[in-house]
């Protein structure tokens, strides 16, 4: 292992690799700064390209897109409350607020530098661990994925928002909304109402777009003159009354939200996105003040973005080495491993050692650039967006997310859900419900009703099997504490 693991960093260090690491990196970025566009779009466009390719150049292209697509969705997150990705959400909770605050370049470097520790902390378990953990993931079957997903949504829903009934009915919407379609296991259509669109489902970008980005510009819109920005160009500006809490960062909240982000990574069928939110609640609950999360709070981005990244080179263990990919972008990167002859499996890491080892090493290498090119990109490109008054960025915020949404499949559907889901956000943002809980929803309902059905085809029907293995049982019991949490505090408050 050690001859492979040199083999692999002498032969990524050559100049033509670091080329195509950075290359990625920055088209990784600039895909995940642009809402709508995700890390998995900019590597679907590139396999095709990569055919003729050597493997390794394309592979750490690809690690380049894949680390910085995640930490480019911390950018629009943070300026405009509209998160680049999914798993950006989180980031938004107080990274919106900072720039409010006059501290958005701040808040820039803070999500840059957390984005480089996670990242690398994955790599780092990647390169060195991942045999033995791959191993562990093969006590996971189909019950302990559904247990799993179902832990992650009612961690978000109970603990993120202040009312844990409202995020429990926000999810319940998400899940309502990800039921419509064809269902996978019997082929009939749900609720689809004869509309020939529905049949596919609601898109997770039309819903994510729809929620986060018009509902803010209404607002904004809405309030006219009396909103415009007074010395915005201020945020710009290094805040030199700031220190960054360097002890709690170090000691606390990057290795935590890390871990949390390499055990949703390791767990394949469990969405990386969700890593974010249980990362935010567990920073959020250990914090000494609780009150000032969602008011931009810097350790909630820090935590958010280190869970994020982390997960990246995580999800591609059980990859690599069983063929169970933890994530859309890792089953991407599988595909692109079968497309260049390398199967997975323990073979893999003998005959192809250099290659695959190489790809690890890029994935660390790109995670720490990301300090460099994220953080300049950031402030000098994208935070300039600041500088337009909110009456004029707001409707050419809302003319993009129109456009973008039109040509994500060309279809003008598309467009009318999308202000659909709109106003239905507007709504729900007066009447103070988080939206988040939709999306985890939307994101792990479908994976946890897979693995539900699969579930009961194997056991011929009987529930038991939910019950009766170890790890469901114990997630089973993670669940229930959660669920009961609430209730406790506000005994505990009372008394």
């Amino acid at each position: 292992m050690t001859d492979q693991l040199l083999a692999g960093l002498f032969h990524v260090l050559e100049w033509q690799y670091i080329l195509a690491m950075m290359i990625g990196l920055i088209a990784g970025i600039l895909v995940g700064a642009i809402p709508g566009l995700t890390a998995s779009i900019g590597i679907s466009l590139l396999i095709p390209l990569t055919y003729g390719m050597d493997p390794l150049f394309a592979l750490a292209m690809m690690a380049g897109i894949h680390n910085g697509g995640s930490a480019g969705g911390a950018i629009p997150a943070i300026l405009l409350n509209i998160p680049g990705t999914p798993a950006a959400v989180a980031t938004a909770f107080d990274g919106y607020p900072m720039t409010k605050q006059g501290r958005a370049l701040t808040a820039l470097k803070l999500a840059a530098a957390s984005s480089a520790v996670g990242g690398a902390l994955g790599a780092i378990v990647l390169l060195f661990l991942a045999p033995p953990l791959a191993t562990a993931t093969l006590a996971f079957g189909p019950p302990e994925i559904f247990w799993a997903n179902v832990f992650g949504m009612c961690a978000v829903a109970v603990l993120l928002g202040d009312d844990p009934l409202k995020g429990l009915l926000s999810l319940t919407i998400g899940l309502m909304i990800g039921v419509v379609g064809i269902d996978f296991v019997s082929g009939y259509q749900r609720f689809t109402f004869g509309v020939l669109e529905l049949t596919e489902g609601f898109s997770l970008l039309v819903v994510l777009v729809g929620m986060y980005a018009l509902p803010p510009a209404w607002q904004i819109i809405e309030q006219g003159a009396a909103n415009r920005r007074k010395g915005f160009s201020d945020v710009l500006r290094p805040d030199p009354t700031y220190r960054w809490p360097w002890r709690k960062l170090l000691l606390n909240v990057w290795p935590r939200a890390s871990l949390i982000g390499i055990a949703f990574g390791l767990l394949p069928g469990v969405s990386g996105s969700a890593s974010s939110f249980v990362a935010y609640n567990d920073t959020r609950n250990s914090s000494n003040e609780p009150e000032t999360f969602g008011k931009g709070n810097p350790l909630g981005v820090a935590s958010a973005e280190a869970s994020n990244n982390s997960d990246n080179a995580a999800s591609m263990i059980p990859a690599l080495t069983l063929g169970i990919p933890g994530s859309g972008v890792a089953a991407l990167m599988l595909g692109a491993l079968v497309i260049h002859g390398m199967l997975p499996g323990a073979h893999l890491f003998v005959e192809q050692g250099p290659v695959v080892y190489g790809y690890m090493w890029s994935m660390l290498f790109t995670s720490i650039a990301i300090v460099v090119f994220g953080g300049l990109i950031a402030t000098k490109i994208f935070a300039q967006v600041l500088l337009v008054p909110s009456l004029l960025l707001m409707p050419m915020i809302v003319s993009l997310t129109f456009i973008g949404i039109y040509t994500f499949q060309n279809e003008i559907f598309n467009v009318y859900f999308m202000l659909g889901f709109g106003v239905l956000g507007y709504l729900l943002n007066r009447l103070k419900f988080p939206v988040a809980p939709i999306v985890i929803g939307l994101i792990l309902g479908d994976k946890a009703q897979e693995s539900l059905r699969t579930t009961l085809q194997l056991s011929h029907g009987d529930f038991g099997i939910l019950f009766t293995r170890p790890i469901s049982l114990t997630i089973f019991i993670l669940i229930v504490l959660v669920l009961i949490y609430p209730i406790w505090k506000t005994l505990k408050a009372k008394r």
